[in-house]
């Protein structure tokens, strides 16, 4: 299965006073583990970005001015998530600026029915406790010593540890990774449990074997489970 773990920085909080995105950050996930594969795009907004947002993600209306319009990269975007569930931290917030942005430019949204949210799946986990995603890093001892401002790549990575986590942590089910199930090789049954190619030897003695065929015939009789027949 693959998900898509999706973040936006943008110049404000609301696309409807006309605020734009500034950047997106994408990461793939395929059967709950990075693959490696991600995407990102700083953008021009087509605006000033308030002061007060550039002292949140560091990015400046000098640093975006030559980086590409929303329309030139959407083409990119949408074909990267595909039609993967998308797993976003408050997911309502990214959502309404992604498709802001999509209408914009006569596209049609994303579906909210696509989204996964971290924020929801802690509220039904953690029941009380702080939802941001610098606390449920601390909760699940994610390293977020690289986060000296909110970026949206940065983000994604950390929110994709944090959904792992949620959903029962990085062996969810005790399953083996990609990689560590293709070095077990023709081995690896997949229609049950792996047998030993070669059987331990017995650990039990010849006197305790004795002991307990005495017990059987004394206490249990002939119909015992234990009884081999003739």
């Amino acid at each position: 299965m693959r998900e898509i773990v999706f973040d936006t920085e943008t110049t404000g909080f609301e696309p409807n006073d006309g605020h734009r995105i500034v950047e997106m950050g994408c990461v793939e996930l395929v059967d709950h583990f990075p693959t490696g594969k991600s995407l990102q795009f700083y953008l021009n907004p087509e605006r000033e970005v308030p002061m007060e947002s550039q002292r949140v993600h560091g990015l400046s209306n000098e640093f975006l001015a030559d980086k590409p319009f929303f329309a030139a990269v959407a083409d990119e975007f949408l074909e990267f998530i595909g039609d993967a569930p998308l797993i976003i931290h408050n997911a309502s917030f990214d959502m309404k600026f992604v498709n802001a942005e999509l209408s914009r430019i006569g596209r049609a949204p994303l579906s909210m029915s696509r989204t996964i949210d971290t924020i929801e799946i802690a509220k039904r986990k953690l029941p009380g406790v702080r939802y941001s995603l610098d606390e449920l890093c601390k909760r699940f001892g994610v390293d977020t010593s690289a986060r000296t401002k909110h970026g949206a790549l940065l983000d994604a990575e950390l929110t994709a540890q944090v959904y792992l986590e949620l959903i029962g942590g990085r062996q969810r089910g005790f399953a083996l990774a990609p990689a560590e199930v293709a070095a077990q090789g023709p081995a690896m049954d997949s229609g049950g449990a792996r047998q030993r190619p070669t059987p331990l030897a017995p650990r039990i003695t010849d006197d305790e074997l004795a002991a307990h065929a005495a017990f059987v015939a004394a206490e249990l009789g002939t119909t015992a489970i234990w009884v081999v027949a003739d």
